[in-house]
């Protein structure tokens, strides 16, 4: 036996009738007439071929027909808002993993997040920091922020921001710092790359070879940053990442001198296909560079 087309717009009409045991209730749920509901249920028994209620002066009852109808569509409403819900969570918020350097991820990024978050709500955005070192593939990342040259075996490199360094110290040390050589009488903070403050030493004018200065070596700029806030020596960061330290008077620049030795980087991997969200945070992120420049 071929069963009648039964229009969702009529079963939709019973549903909310037999919830009620009104027809004017459930048009008011329904925001459309009185009539307009009875039309449908109307429609629905004639093409059941059997009476879902019993008409009463104030109300209705439901017939052993309609009993046996009402939970079954009940459960499918059900389940159908609940796929619907689903499937409009996974168009509209997209996953997306993010590994920051964590000096980019403080001095950079984190203060303009709202901003990001207001212009593309659909994606749901999962942030990690990393010191400079991110594995893609093996970190489930969709897109990694890190320093350096852009040159990452496998992956595609989008330059975002330059990172020149500089020398930062608490104003009570600077006050020490007459020419660029007094630094080679200081702590040095430097991160893992031994060169940094040759290269800084160099550019400031000073050749030959240099005394190696007493220094710690730092996983991380931030950490770095706060040991020279801490008066523990002097610190070679990019004052971009820092401006709130140095426009609060907590640090300060002692030399106009900077040595390039690399950049912010957005990258992924080449074999990873650019996805909406993917494509939305990365014009993002250019934008508000430009926007800054």
């Amino acid at each position: 036996m071929v069963r009648p087309y039964l229009p969702l717009k009529a079963l939709r009409a019973f549903e909310a009738s037999a919830r009620h045991l009104s027809f004017t209730r459930a048009a008011e749920e329904l925001c459309v007439t009185q009539a307009a509901v009875s039309h449908q249920v109307k429609l629905l028994e004639g093409q059941l071929r059997v009476p879902l209620f019993i008409r009463l002066p104030r109300g209705l009852m439901l017939t052993q027909e309609g009993e046996l109808l009402l939970p079954v569509l009940e459960s499918s409403f059900d389940q159908m808002a609940h796929t619907l819900d689903r499937l409009g969570e996974s168009r509209y918020r997209e996953v997306l993993n993010v590994g920051v350097v964590g000096t980019f991820a403080v001095g950079w990024l984190l203060p303009r997040l709202e901003d990001f978050q207001k212009k593309y709500p659909f994606v749901d955005l999962r942030l990690s920091t990393h010191n400079n070192r991110a594995d893609l593939a093996a970190e489930g990342l969709d897109l990694a922020i890190r320093f350096g040259t852009g040159a990452w075996h496998g992956t595609a490199a989008q330059p975002l921001l330059p990172a020149s360094l500089s020398v930062m110290c608490t104003p009570t040390i600077a006050a020490r710092l007459t020419t660029p050589a007094d630094v080679l009488g200081e702590t040095w903070l430097r991160s893992y790359r031994a060169d940094e403050w040759t290269e800084w030493l160099l550019v400031a004018g000073l050749s030959g070879s240099f005394p190696m200065a007493k220094s710690i070596v730092f996983d991380s700029s931030i950490a770095m940053v706060e040991a020279a806030i801490q008066g523990v020596g002097v610190a070679l960061a990019p004052p971009l990442m820092f401006s709130r330290q140095l426009n609060s008077g907590a640090l300060v620049q002692p030399f106009d001198t900077t040595v390039s030795l690399g950049g912010y980087w957005l990258t992924r991997l080449q074999t990873r296909t650019e996805t909406h969200a993917m494509a939305s945070f990365r014009e993002w992120l250019l934008t508000a560079i430009n926007a800054d420049a």
